[in-house]
């Protein structure tokens, strides 16, 4: 694979989910056209805005210019950033913020942020009149390449992440790289670690691409929005063909069942980021499938070698402060969301780009890599 030597136009995905269908609009200053947009998408509705204290300082007032220019009602609700803010009385004051507002259901939400403004105003969304079509416009690399897309939404429960939530597809998904710019080294990188998951899961070529040229993904231009545009078109086609996760779409939580129990031992705090998390889940994935004698060594060693060269974590002692024990992370995934009849869900891999499901993995392996 290599990417275009020169800017192109704006890249569209489509995900085909028959009547509930949307595109991603992936490119650099497409913020300008989201009121266009949305008026063609939705002629005389309002919009509600759902973000951030952070990202609204930076791009709030440029998605409120481009409504209004044409000529969109537009009203916002601001929240803490974090992943505390995925919760039941944020939830509630969103919603009873948009009650307020008297937004109707013919009008629509809009999620401008990363993940976690994604989750929390698709789910607000997906409750709130019984139903409201909302618009994704993720402002963190990690959002636009995964959590924007997919119609996934929800908050965290004491128990775990994402344990309340729905699917609920967005109507428009608009990733414009140059919001990225804002964005410190350290959560451009957390978001990197989605962007490797793709070329593990089923695209080998990614990978190797991504191992050449993830400098020029990072400096941004053609390479970052070539694999941006990969990932998002990885991400569609499953989603197309298992929209509910029933099978296929299971693979896209490679990393996650170690990761979300990492970030719950670190109190889902800032010591651990969620890419980070997700970055160390998978070289633990790939470290148990070597132990259980289905991945050759060399793909896992080459594979973490990736991680290292682009600074993200791939072991548990690269977390800053008291690290949790084995048990209590095993603890902790015992709340996963794809637990079945009591049993634990893992995504390994054969090797670069063969990831597959399994529940069929003793505890002891399990244990073994985490300690």
């Amino acid at each position: 694979m290599t990417a275009p030597l020169r800017a192109s136009d704006p890249i569209v995905v489509n995900v085909a989910l028959g009547e509930r269908s949307y595109d991603i609009h992936i490119g650099r200053g497409l913020l300008a056209s989201l009121g266009q947009k949305i008026a063609a998408l939705r002629p005389g509705a309002k919009v509600a805005i759902v973000t951030d204290e952070t990202v609204m300082r930076h791009h709030l007032a440029a998605a409120e210019a481009t409504l209004a220019t044409a000529g969109i009602t537009a009203t916002s609700v601001t929240v803490p950033p974090g992943e505390s803010s995925k919760s039941f009385p944020v939830l509630e004051r969103v919603c009873e913020a948009l009650i307020a507002a008297r937004v109707e259901r013919a009008d629509l939400v809009l999620a401008l942020g990363g993940g976690v403004i994604g989750d929390l105003a698709g789910f607000a969304a997906a409750i709130l009149r019984r139903g409201l079509d909302y618009v994704q416009v993720p402002t963190t690399l990690l959002a636009q390449v995964d959590s924007s897309v997919g119609g996934k939404t929800a908050i965290d429960s004491s128990h775990g992440k994402n344990l309340i939530g729905a699917f609920h597809q967005p109507v428009l998904v608009l990733a414009d790289t140059a919001l990225l710019d804002t964005l410190s080294p350290r959560q451009f990188r957390a978001g990197y670690a989605e962007v490797a998951k793709y070329g593990l899961i089923g695209d080998a070529a990614f990978f190797s691409w991504l191992d050449a040229n993830w400098r020029d993904v990072f400096a941004g231009g053609p390479a970052r929005e070539h694999a941006i545009a990969v990932s998002c078109r990885m991400k569609a086609a499953i989603v197309s063909r298992d929209e509910r996760e029933t099978g296929e779409r299971a693979l896209l939580n490679l990393g996650h069942t170690f990761g979300h129990a990492l970030e719950a031992g670190a109190g889902f705090s800032d010591r651990l980021l969620h890419g980070e998390a997700i970055s160390l889940g998978m070289a633990l994935a790939f470290r148990l499938s070597v132990n259980l004698g289905l991945c050759p060594g060399q793909d896992a060693e080459r594979f973490i070698a990736h991680l290292k060269a682009v600074g993200l974590p791939s072991a548990i002692s690269d977390i800053t402060g008291a690290r949790p024990s084995p048990g209590e992370l095993i603890r902790h995934m015992a709340h996963d969301k794809k637990v079945m009849d009591g049993q634990l869900t893992f995504i390994l891999l054969k090797g670069l780009g063969k990831a597959f499901v399994t529940r069929d993995v003793p505890l002891e392996a399990v244990k073994s890599v985490l300690t």
